[in-house]
């Protein structure tokens, strides 16, 4: 069984404590720009480093029929990728088909082959292809319209468009058997449908993702990590700093200053001024997963460590946030730290016994622990309300992996999500008034929560409704295991992964 936290193999490598920055060239993931086909006005592309925001102006008499026209920004890719972008027409324009996306194609000729995620002025959005040089354009069009979220995305020959209004889940279809060769000229585009016309759009969470490959095996082989922050007001996300290893659950700590995660059995502080890391010293318990959490005054930071006196099962200790010598809390493992009581006299965690997963509770100062869920199917992830007055957690007692809640004591067991997509780690805002989930797709076995998987984060009231989908990310283990919203209820921090 894959647990919350689990950890193997990674305790095998090398710890890195040093980052791979984000791109400082001054196209960000991009690497050019050009016209294709020719249009009659140059168009441009500008990057603002600070929001990681694109500015495209382009031209160009259409993108159909036996050629196009368009101003492209792009990147060389080879193998399977994945695109995507927040996208935005500025302005009512002046034709109604103009169009922006992404585009893929083996050349920058205007009349070659490619694969194109489309984007109309009047809301039409299509995916769109030509198979043959100068050939004529075919299009499928999808039932989603004005989405403002695009992606597109390449396994083997078979390309996906998926498209959102930002909130919703994604709307897609697919196109077979494409053959645009290995290397690919892959970007994103404006056309203005008009020759005389220049038009301009924005482009913001611009990401390229290279997915695990097919035969990786999880929890022995990893890719890439993002660390991402984002602003819960206007989705706007900004990626601080790519690692070429596995990084794992960021903690905002109380002052805003400094991000805690965890990265091959260590923790580190990721210093937000100076986007640097430095291990932080947790004495012996150097093989630790990414169930760790701060106390709600900050102080203390509660770590789940792989204890050899206990046959490497996961124990639950504590230490000073700044670095100390762990304490040990439970007699009894495997147990998995997800929450502490809002006075710091109480932990709630994940406890295995005898192959079954329930929710526990126990006192800071040890002792016997208190049993909170009984049942066969997996409960996991609990949390407690900043009011103390509820534990949310995620349980698959339904079938499905969804969100639930209950009193401090165990009674009153309530389920709050209902929809068909597997919910986990509910982290409640420091407000109260609001919790960030992570929903996995219907395909993935509902006690599971496997890395690098398409996956959303929602948010929704604490007190029940619909979740709204805040970002579109590949993730999954590791993504935000821990609660990672800002002191003032702001912004979420999160990993996502590729390739780097």
């Amino acid at each position: 069984m894959q647990k919350s936290g689990l950890f193997i193999g990674a305790l095998l490598m090398l710890s890195i404590t040093t980052l791979a920055q984000v791109q400082t060239s001054k196209l960000g993931v991009l690497e050019a720009t050009t016209d294709v086909g020719a249009p009659k006005n140059t168009g441009s592309t500008s990057y603002n480093a600070t929001t990681q925001q694109y500015t495209l102006k382009g031209s160009g008499t259409n993108m159909w029929g036996e050629k196009d026209e368009f101003h492209f920004a792009y990147k060389k890719l080879k193998g399977d990728f994945i695109l995507r972008a927040h996208v935005k027409l500025i302005g009512e324009g002046v034709d109604s088909h103009r169009k922006i996306g992404w585009s893929v194609r083996p050349t920058l000729e205007g009349n070659g082959t490619h694969v194109s995620a489309e984007l109309h002025g009047d809301g039409l959005t299509s995916l769109q292809s030509r198979s043959e040089i100068g050939g004529i354009t075919e299009s499928l069009n999808s039932t989603d319209s004005f989405p403002d979220v695009i992606q597109l995305e390449r396994k083997a020959g078979t390309y996906t468009m998926s498209t959102a209004q930002y909130g919703k889940t994604f709307t897609s279809i697919t196109l077979n058997n494409v053959d645009l060769g290995d290397e690919v000229f892959a970007g994103i585009f404006v056309c203005s449908h008009n020759a005389e016309v220049i038009e301009k759009a924005v482009f913001s969470n611009v990401r390229i993702v290279l997915p695990a490959p097919d035969d990786f095996t999880p929890y022995r082989d990893y890719i890439g990590s993002n660390l991402e922050v984002m602003d819960i007001a206007t989705g706007q996300r900004k990626i601080l700093a790519q690692f070429p290893n596995s990084i794992q659950a960021p903690n905002w700590t109380l002052d805003g200053k400094t991000l805690i995660y965890n990265s091959e059995g260590k923790l580190f502080n990721f210093d937000l001024a100076t986007n640097t890391s430095s291990e932080l010293y947790t004495g012996f318990a150097t093989r630790n997963n990414n169930d760790h959490v701060l106390t709600f005054d900050g102080k203390t930071i509660g770590i789940s460590h792989h204890s050899e006196d206990d046959n490497g099962q996961s124990i639950i200790y504590y230490l000073p946030t700044k670095g100390g010598d762990p304490v040990r809390v439970t007699p009894k493992g495997p147990s998995y730290f997800h929450g502490w009581s809002p006075d710091g006299k109480e932990l709630v965690y994940t406890g295995g016994r005898n192959d079954v997963y329930n929710i526990y509770k126990i006192s800071k100062k040890g002792g016997e622990e208190t049993k909170l869920t009984d049942l066969t199917t997996l409960d996991d992830g609990p949390e407690y309300s900043p009011d103390g007055k509820y534990i949310y957690f995620n349980s698959t007692r339904s079938g499905k992996m969804k969100i639930w809640r209950m009193k401090p004591d165990g009674s009153e067991q309530q389920q709050m999500t209902f929809d068909e997509y597997n919910d986990w780690f509910p982290h409640i805002s420091p407000d109260g008034k609001s919790m960030v989930i992570i929903s996995y797709p219907t395909d993935i076995d509902p006690a599971d929560h496997p890395f690098y998987k398409r996956v959303y984060l929602r948010i929704m009231p604490v007190e029940g409704g619909e979740p709204t989908v805040i970002a579109y990310l590949y993730g999954g283990q590791g993504t935000i295991n821990v609660p990672s919203w800002s002191p003032d209820g702001k912004k979420i921090a999160f990993v996502s992964n590729s390739q780097l």
